[in-house]
C-alpha cells in the first residue's frame, strides 16, 4: 500500500467563527475539511457546550505543507489577536494522495 505524507492542520477556536473560517479555507485552496464540536480547558478557562457563545470547534484540514503554512499564516494574522484560537500541525500518511 503506497502512502503519501501530508500535513494535518488542526484549528481549535470559537464556534462563532465557523462560517468565516470555512470561507477562508475555500478561498485559500483547501479541498476539504472536517469540523467537530470541541470542549476543554486552557489558559482562557473552561469551554463547554452548555452555553452557545462559549462553544468551540475543532477544524481539521489535510493538505500539502505549503497550503498548511499558508492557512496557518492567514489565521494567525487575521484572528489570533481577537479570538481564542490555537493551531497545530503534524505529518500524516494518506493512502489516496489525489484527495488532498
Amino acid at each position: 500500500m503506497e502512502k503519501h505524507v501530508r500535513k494535518l492542520l488542526t484549528v481549535i477556536t470559537e464556534a462563532s467563527l465557523e462560517r468565516k473560517l470555512l470561507e477562508d479555507l475555500e478561498q485559500l485552496g483547501a479541498r476539504g475539511y472536517t469540523v467537530t464540536e470541541a470542549r476543554g480547558k486552557g489558559h482562557r478557562g473552561k469551554r463547554a457546550l452548555d452555553w452557545e457563545h462559549g462553544a468551540n470547534i475543532r477544524l481539521e484540514v489535510v493538505c500539502d505543507a505549503k497550503l498548511a503554512e499558508s492557512i496557518a499564516d492567514h489565521l494567525r494574522a487575521r484572528y489570533y489577536d481577537h479570538y481564542a484560537m490555537i493551531l497545530f500541525a503534524h505529518d500524516v500518511e494518506v493512502m489516496r494522495a489525489d484527495k488532498f
